[in-house]
């Protein structure tokens, strides 16, 4: 099923055309990598599905129901069940690893659902299940501030798979990381796009080819290529734009 679809969407800023009459399609569940050179427009793709940049023309469509993700704000197309993890990890580092987790689980929002909501059997099974899944288990009793840089990557998308989204989009996770870490991130991706979709943009050609799924190589804005890594690595306008360049 075709879980988000982008279709000629077009945004400039300043007379630059970021995106260039782009058009992706997402299923559900489904594994997605983005790669392409610096400015190809990957960073202005995830700002369009989360609602910070508004295209100049297009169309993108959420869920059974077509959605227009277009007239939504940000918390509602978070909402709608799109999470979105940065490239820098944004946890808070003077509550424990079980207490990052509990803040993020899906519960009813609002100052009064908030303030009548008690830790529940429930939660605590859910916040251990997901402790198990990104390997943070024996931690959880830790600050977040002490955990290394890998684990704070994990700890970042358990909060985003606490509120059980059906979109995730994760941004360059394999920098920064240990051998060791990038392999364990690999399988976590892998494993949570088992029921969801999962987005993933990352300039490592290793961590992408680990991944084993399909790509979509953007350039200047526009797809260029998509299908399996050695399809898209052995296109001749992918090395002439990116592959053979110096700076990807």
């Amino acid at each position: 099923m075709t879980l988000l679809e982008v279709s000629g969407v077009s945004v400039s800023f300043d007379g630059f055309r970021a995106i260039n009459n782009l058009s992706i399609q997402i299923g559900e569940p489904e594994l997605r990598a983005v790669i392409g050179p610096n400015g190809a427009g990957k960073t202005t793709f995830m700002d369009i599905i989360t609602g910070k940049t508004r295209p100049d023309e297009g169309r993108v469509l959420w869920g059974e129901k077509n959605i227009s993700l277009l007239g939504l704000s940000e918390s509602q197309i978070a909402m709608e069940g799109i999470g979105r993890k940065f490239q820098k990890p944004t946890v808070f580092e003077d509550q424990t690893v079980r207490e990052n987790l509990a803040m993020s689980l899906k519960n009813p929002r609002g100052p009064l659902a908030v303030l009548l909501h008690r830790k529940t059997a429930e939660g605590a099974a859910r916040i251990e299940e997901i402790a198990e899944e990104i390997g943070l288990t024996e931690h959880l009793a830790r600050r977040a501030g002490v955990l290394s840089h890998g684990q704070k990557q994990w700890l970042e998308i358990g909060m985003l798979l606490a509120q059980d989204p059906r979109l995730l989009l994760v941004d360059e996770p394999a920098a920064g990381m240990t051998t060791a870490e990038r392999e364990h991130t690999t399988d976590l991706l892998r494993r949570a796009a088992q029921t969801r979709a999962v987005v993933v943009v990352e300039h490592d050609m290793e961590f992408v080819r680990r991944l084993d799924c399909k790509v979509t190589v953007l350039h200047e804005g526009s797809v260029l290529a998509e299908g399996s890594l050695d399809h898209v690595t052995s296109d001749q306008t992918v090395i002439d734009v990116y592959l053979g360049r110096k700076d990807a």
